[in-house]
């Protein structure tokens, strides 16, 4: 993966060798608030393996009803049994990142390329075919760094905006917003000085424009992108071979609402976007939801206290169902903030309480990736998780076997270093913490990443399941 060449002046992004940049250690409090520290249980044996037979048959279903017009609703209802159907048919291929340390954000940008976001600081492209990892070089704030500068927590946040031409993550200073042009990845403007005062850990698209962030200062800030800033060519420093990009200012900011239960821990952890109510939703650690109407500025609608107060680090949108999904230590809770009473019971995720890591919507169907390593799928519905099936047949459809369908991730890479000799005992394994994961369903293919739960292991994983 490469940046488009433009010029003999133009750089090749550096292919990753086996180490990263930054390391890990116990730090500071804020750093484990930042990963989530969790108890930890053993670890449990894989699923044993199902037959593929059933995946071949969707796709090949797929194909023929593609070429049969005016069957939108034939065509619906298909999507919808393969999205019930294709969880159990995914098997793990997991991906090596050398000695980077926990993933914490992904995206796909194409059918084999996914971009990564970690705690040690490092943007890169893996491409999932090959294996290949290329380093995105981050962007620099304008003047010399403070030198009370906070130490970095990494990258938690990589958006695209719907037309896929814009990526929004973190500059090098993790208060800072960083808006790279795609496919290129060159760099187009950096919101720093006028922005967060501390480490982005959210940020949303609500147009091919206008982006918000959230930041653990308390505040949500609105940016719009000038689109002369990346419709032209990028600028070169004609001495260093270096990008030049703009500097912007966010045009609003607001501040999340003090509460009275815990005024001290407003930090905005996650925000998901409505684009047909123009509403933008956060989760704050204080263990409250936020909506906002999000136009030219933001304007609070409502602040709700959430049913489970710890731990709530992801949040997720469904167009489709007008529905809001919260993650906490323990449990999945449902929000639409139009009903008064919540017709949807929230759903326990019952896996040591290690936490709900990342969340996403797809249809009627919810991916919860787990702080023990594990991928459960809740059918929104029926109100419950999707199940294993016994059957070895792809024409035979038994009843459930009864036992909630799983997906455990493979050992990933943990750092054998005196801290997790002297502090967790030198312990040969510990489930990675599923921090990210994310659907190229064209391709029937998930990517997920992430790392050990405790902030003081380094460590990571990363698998693409096809």
């Amino acid at each position: 993966m490469a940046p488009r060449q433009t010029g003999s002046r133009k750089r090749k992004a550096p292919v990753l060798e086996a180490a990263a940049a930054g390391s890990s250690s116990l730090g500071s409090a804020a750093a484990a608030a930042a990963d989530g520290d969790g108890p930890l249980p053993p670890k449990k044996p894989k699923r044993p393996a199902a037959l593929r037979s059933l995946l071949h048959y969707l796709k090949g279903r797929e194909v023929g009803a593609r070429g049969r017009a005016g069957l939108p609703g034939f065509e619906g209802e298909l999507r919808g049994y393969a999205v019930q159907k294709l969880p159990e048919l995914l098997r793990e291929r997991e991906l090596a990142l050398g000695t980077l340390n926990k993933v914490f954000a992904s995206q796909w940008l194409n059918a084999r390329q996914v971009v990564c976001g970690t705690k040690c600081n490092t943007l890169f492209v893996v491409d999932v075919q090959s294996g290949q990892i290329t380093r995105i070089p981050l962007m620099r704030d304008r003047g010399p760094r403070s030198a009370r500068a906070q130490p970095s927590c990494g990258i938690h946040a990589i958006q695209l905006n719907p037309s896929k031409t814009l990526l929004a993550t973190g500059g090098e200073n993790p208060n800072s917003l960083a808006v790279y042009q795609l496919p290129t990845l060159d760099p187009v403007c950096l919101g720093d000085r006028h922005g967060h005062k501390d480490w982005i850990f959210a940020i949303a698209w609500m147009s091919d424009t206008v982006a918000v962030s959230g930041s653990r200062d308390g505040t949500v800030a609105l940016w719009k992108m000038d689109p002369d800033m990346f419709h032209g060519s990028i600028a070169w420093h004609n001495d260093a071979g270096l990008p030049v990009y703009a500097h912007i200012r966010p045009r609003d900011v607001e501040t999340i609402p003090r509460a009275s239960t815990n005024p001290s821990n407003r930090k905005v952890r996650a925000l998901a976007f409505s684009g047909k109510n123009q509403e933008l939703g956060a989760v704050s650690l204080d263990g409250y939801f936020h909506l906002w109407k999000a136009r030219s500025n933001l304007s609070r609608l409502l602040s709700i206290r959430l049913p489970y107060c710890r731990e709530n680090v992801c949040l997720t949108y469904c167009d489709e169902l007008s529905l809001y999904a919260v993650g906490s230590q323990s449990h999945v809770s449902f929000l639409d903030p139009r009903q008064r009473q919540q017709n949807i019971r929230p759903l326990c995720s019952r896996e040591g309480g290690t936490g709900v890591r990342s969340l996403s919507f797809y249809q009627h169907v919810v991916t919860v990736g787990t702080g023990h390593g594990s991928l459960l799928f809740y059918d929104i519905r029926a109100q419950t998780f999707l199940e294993e099936r016994a059957s070895a047949s792809p024409h035979f459809s038994p009843g459930p076997a009864g036992r909630k369908l799983k997906l455990t991730c493979g050992r990933g890479w943990l750092n054998h270093d005196d801290l997790w000799v002297n502090y967790f005992g030198g312990i040969g394994e510990f489930p990675n913490a599923l921090y990210t994961h994310c659907y190229n369903w064209p391709e029937m293919k998930l990517f997920v990443a992430g790392g050990p739960l405790p902030s003081g292991l380094h460590g990571n994983y990363a698998g693409l399941w096809s």
